[in-house]
Formats: structure tokens, C-alpha cells, sequence
């Protein structure tokens, strides 16, 4: 925290009475006054109040004696961070003094007066919020931040500042596995400078997108309210994005109130999307988002062809390059027709000595049953399709195989046999004939609840994968997602016991319902020449390829597919983004992993 303060003795907590209500109105962070600065009389307070949250500054505008000095201190923010400036008193006068380098956040600003507030009726199952302890969780919250695009923090500054009054940190731990499923942080204004509203406030919610328990977010934000209002302390406030209807909709019922207060930020590169207006088209899928908004922030130019099929036209200079989300005319025809085909794929790989499963074209039945009695499990899938559609995994019985064939034979009639590789489903993205991510995915769980059919936590699992991924992960309540709970030994409509985890896909693709974790940092050497050497095989500039390990860490692999459009949405925090872009127009090429200040 910078400030300047006083020698002077803090002034006593304001007595509240009848008039609550009208002083709630007329706080000195909401209320009018002659300038900025002034103060009631009798108040004093630290002056130029600067409070470093890690992700950056949080800047009490209304502490500052000046538009200057407050301008100024916006303006030295740091490389890398996210300051902001709250309870700004005249944000026009304050932007007019900045126009270039200054913008009005557009979120709203929610207030919880502690005396209306009341407790939650019923305690939370599964997991418990308590105070960040560890190193350990420090980079938990990290990850979780990463995977909600948000800054990350040092972890070493949540461990410097984890026992300093003005500052809370909190996350919500599994009590099963232990794992961190959420994080917020709290600020004191009492104890950061003898704030005589006798406020705080909450910064930097964010849930793991692939949590299975529902209400994290609403417990995360009682336990901070009743934390302060423990404290004494007479209100929290928030900051939401003014289209969050969601969050709000949460707050408002948990009894915040919208105040009139507004902040302040620096245009960079990390608040880019709150100021370069609103996106091309809101009906282009994730996966072309992404690579939309890289280009528009680079100042080139966007033609959305078709919304619906991801198609897209980028221009810069005299270059112009016609792109279906990470599949562009920079990858042949020829490129694209080994990776559509299976069979083809695994014989070229295998020709270049990279290592890949055995397999067999299903078709004689004698020979097929062969197959599976030498393997005795088995992977059925589709010698063409993508997102997991036809595939059968670990099929181990004669009529099982001839089932998965026909289910395979819906999305193409040549069907693929293939030797089941035990391991992790590892997703390598080569970019340029350059390693830019490695994430190992998995198949979805559920856990069970003593009450809930298994049915009913698919649903629920489906929905919030649904709504963590714009709609892209959902698990199908077909023949496979039955045979898969039939083999863990229950049915849909089986009451599945608390705590039990049950695995509902043998797939572990996005689209499928499977979760997707980040391993580039892990990933060893071996399984980093293999991927290159396999890009280069198949001859293709931007490619997903799909191993099975027994871990990151290991330099045993078999490589089972090469995806000629893989998704680049899904492994954050690496520039996978920026890295397309770059191949596609590398006369903008910035090195900006870590990001820098672009100003």
C-alpha cells in the first residue's frame, strides 16, 4: 500500500440512527461535492491511497486531493498489471484530461449494507471456504485465474500479504480431494486508510470453470460479507460488469444494492476488450473469437463470411487469408485430406518411425474378433469425423464390437479398429512447426450426491460445461454415455451414493463433456521432437495432435490422431492466439508472452 498519511489519531466509527438510510445516500464515495478531495469536517484521512492487490493497484480515487496527481498515478501503472481507480468523484473531467490513455470501466459498482444482510439458511456440501495458507494454494488460485483469463499474481505476494489487516484472501477447498475450487479477495478500507464509512470491499472472484459442486461462487461471497461484518464493518462493496446478468442476478438477491460509483482504467492491452467495442459477430463460435479479437487488436481487418460455420477473412497490407477458426488456406488440401483420414495419418507417422497404435480396417468378421482377442480392449472409431463422434473406447466383447462398428459406421462407413493404449489423452498444438501448448484431457465424472440419479448429474455436469465453454462441452445421453455407466456398474436411473465418482465417457474430448488441463510446463523433450517431427510428416502449419502417455513427464507415447482444426480456445494461459496470428501475419508478430505494456 503507498499512501501519505497523517499523525493524526483516526476519527471515532459514525454513530448510526434514524437517518441510516439518507447517510447510505450520501456517503462521502457516492456524495457531490465542491471538488475532488473534499472532506467533512472534523475527517482526515491518508491522502493518494494505492493499495497493491497483486493483479495491480486498487487506487481510492476519492482520497486524492486532485484530478492531476489522481491522472498521474493511473498513468504509472505498471507493465503487466490491471490498476484500478475506484469511487471516481467526476470521471468526464477525469477523462477529458486523458482522453487517449483513459477509459470508463463499464461495470457497475454493488453495495451490501451489513445491517440488511442475512445469513445463508443452509451450509455448503462438498466443500469448505477458509483462509489461503499455502504456496500451494497461492498457485491454485493462479491456475484459476489463468483459466478465467484474468491477471495472474505473483504467488509469492499472497504469501507476503496473506496476514495483513487490509487484506483478506479466501478459497473454497474440496474437501474430498483438497483441491482449490475458488478464490476471493477482500479489502479493509478501515485498516488500509481509516476509512470513516467504515467499508470494504470484494475484488478477484473466480470459480474453477470445471468445479462440480453448483452455489461456490454465492458461498465465497457470504463468508467475505460475514467476515467484515464481523469486523464491524457497516458495507461491502463490488465491481460486476455491467452485462454479467448472471452475477447479478446473485447479488441482487443476496441483497446488494447498485450505488452510483465509477471507475477508472488505463487502456492496455489486458483491458483491451472493455474499450475497442463490442465483438464482429456474437455468433461466431469461441474458437473463432479468439482468433478474431487477436487480429482486431492488432489492427487488422475482419470479414465475418459465414457466423455459423466459423469461416472468416483477415486483411493486412496487400494480404488477405480466408480462415475456418484455426484451419486457413495456409494448409494445403493434400495436408488437410492425410489429417481427415485416420488410416492415412497413422501410416505416414509410422513411416517416419514415430510410434502408433496397431490397427486394422474393420470389415471381416473372423479378422476383427482376432483383433480384439489379441488386444482384448479396443478402440472403435470413424476413419473420418471429428469431436469424438463415433468413437467407442475399451470395447472388450465380440457383440460390444459389432455394436460400436455400427455406431462408428453412422459418421463413416470405413471403420477403424484400434489397439487401446493405457494413459493420459495428451493434446500437443504445433504451430509453425513450433510447440506452443500441451494439455492432458479427461473424460467426465460424475460425483454423487445420495439423492441425484445419475441421469440427473449428467445434466447437471452437461450444464455447467455447457456454460463454462459457450456452449461447446455438453455430455450426449446416448448409447455410449450408457454403456459407460452400465461398465462402472450403475444405470441412468441409478441413485449414485454421496461422494462416489463415476465416469460417464471414455472419450475425453471437449465436446464430449471432457475437461482440459494445462501441462506445456511439464511436458519432456521427447514428446516435444515427436509432436514437431509428426507436423512436419503430415506437412501441416497448424495442427492438434493427440497422444496417449502414461504422463507428461515420460518420453513413452503413441500417437493416435492429427486434427487439421484443433481448438485453440481451451489452453490457457498459452498463446496459442497469438501464435496463429503471427504465422498468418508475421509483420505484426509481437513477443508478448509474458504480455508487455503496449502503450
Amino acid at each position: 500500500m503507498t499512501a501519505r498519511t497523517s499523525a493524526r489519531p483516526a476519527p471515532p466509527r459514525r454513530q448510526r440512527g434514524g437517518n441510516e438510510r439518507l447517510q447510505r445516500h450520501t456517503a462521502v464515495s457516492l456524495r457531490e461535492s465542491a471538488r475532488q478531495g473534499d472532506r467533512i469536517k472534523g475527517e482526515e484521512w491518508p491522502h493518494d491511497v494505492a493499495i497493491d492487490c497483486g493483479w495491480g493497484r486498487l487506487i481510492f480515487a476519492h482520497t486524492f486531493t486532485d484530478q492531476d496527481s489522481l491522472v498521474e498515478a493511473l498513468r504509472a501503472e505498471p507493465a503487466g498489471q490491471r490498476d484500478i481507480a475506484i469511487y471516481v468523484h467526476e470521471p468526464h473531467v477525469m477523462l477529458a484530461k486523458a482522453p487517449q490513455a483513459l477509459f470508463l470501466d463499464p461495470s457497475h459498482t454493488y453495495r451490501l449494507q451489513m445491517s440488511a444482510y442475512r445469513p445463508a439458511q443452509r451450509r455448503p456440501k462438498g466443500f469448505a471456504v477458509r483462509r489461503l495458507r499455502t504456496i500451494a494454494d497461492a498457485q491454485a488460485v493462479n491456475d484459476i485465474y489463468a483459466a478465467r483469463g484474468m491477471v495472474q499474481v505473483d504467488p509469492g505476494f499472497f504469501w507476503t500479504n496473506r496476514m495483513k489487516k487490509h487484506m483478506t484472501f479466501l478459497v473454497a477447498e474440496d474437501m474430498a480431494t483438497g483441491k482449490v475450487l475458488a478464490a476471493v479477495t477482500g479489502v479493509d478500507h478501515v485498516n488500509a486508510f481509516k476509512d470513516p464509512e467504515n467499508g470494504s470491499s470484494l475484488w478477484s472472484l473466480a470459480v474453477d470453470p470445471q468445479a462440480a459442486y453448483p452455489g461456490i461462487g454465492e458461498v465465497m461471497v457470504r463468508h467475505l460479507a460475514e467476515h467484515f461484518a464481523a469486523r464491524g464493518r457497516a458495507y461491502m462493496d463490488l465491481s460486476v460488469m455491467h452485462d454479467n446478468e448472471q452475477a447479478i442476478a446473485l447479488y441482487e438477491k443476496l441483497g446488494f444494492q447498485r450505488v452510483p460509483v465509477f471507475a477508472v482504467k488505463i487502456k492496455n492491452t489486458i483491458n483491451e476488450k472493455l474499450f475497442a467495442g463490442p465483438p464482429v459477430d456474437e455468433n461466431l463460435n469461441p474458437y473463432a473469437m479468439l482468433l478474431v479479437n487477436e487480429a482486431r487488436r492488432r489492427g487488422i481487418g475482419v470479414e465475418v463470411l459465414d457466423a455459423e460455420g466459423g469461416f472468416f477473412r483477415l486483411t493486412h497490407g496487400g494480404r488477405s487469408i480466408t480462415c475456418r477458426e484455426s484451419l486457413s488456406e495456409l494448409t494445403t488440401a493434400v495436408a488437410m485430406s492425410r489429417c481427415d483420414d485416420k488410416a492415412v495419418t497413422r501410416r505416414l507417422l509410422e513411416k517416419e518411425g514415430l510410434r502408433v497404435p496397431a490397427q486394422r480396417t474393420a470389415g471381416d468378421t473372423k479378422a476383427d474378433i482376432a483383433f480384439l482377442k489379441e488386444h482384448n480392449s479396443i478402440v472403435v472409431k470413424p476413419a473420418r469425423g471429428e469431436q469424438g463422434r463415433g468413437i467407442s473406447v475399451d470395447v472388450r466383447g465380440v457383440e460390444e464390437m459389432k455394436t460400436a462398428i455400427e455406431t462408428a459406421r453412422r459418421t463413416c462407413d470405413t471403420v477403424l479398429l484400434e489397439e487401446l493404449v493405457q494413459g493420459e489423452d495428451l493434446r500437443l498444438i504445433v504451430i509453425g512447426f513450433k510447440l506452443v501448448a500441451a494439455a492432458v484431457r479427461r473424460p467426465p465424472m460424475v460425483t454423487g450426491t445420495g439423492q441425484h440419479t445419475v441421469e440427473q448429474l449428467i445434466k447437471k455436469l452437461s450444464r455447467r460445461r455447457a456454460a463454462a465453454t459457450g456452449g461447446e462441452s455438453g455430455i450426449p445421453l446416448d448409447l455410449e454415455t450408457e454403456r459407460c455407466v452400465s461398465m462402472g456398474g450403475y444405470q441412468l436411473d441409478s441413485i449414485l451414493p454421496e461422494n462416489e465418482t463415476l465416469l460417464v465417457r471414455k472419450t475425453a474430448n471437449l465436446h464430449t463433456g471432457g475437461t482440459i488441463h494445462d501441462v506445456t510446463d511439464q511436458l519432456h523433450p521427447a514428446l516435444v521432437d515427436a509432436a514437431v517431427k509428426a507436423a512436419r510428416a503430415i506437412d501441416i502449419p497448424v495442427v492438434g495432435l493427440d497422444f496417449i502417455v502414461p504422463s507428461p513427464a515420460r518420453p513413452d507415447y503413441a500417437i493416435i490422431e492429427a486434427n487439421e482444426r484443433p481448438g485453440l480456445a481451451n489452453h490457457e494461459p498459452q498463446p496459442t492466439a497469438e501464435r496463429f496470428i503471427d504465422l498468418l501475419f508475421p509483420q505484426t508478430a509481437i513477443d508478448r508472452w509474458p504480455p508487455k505494456d503496449m502503450r
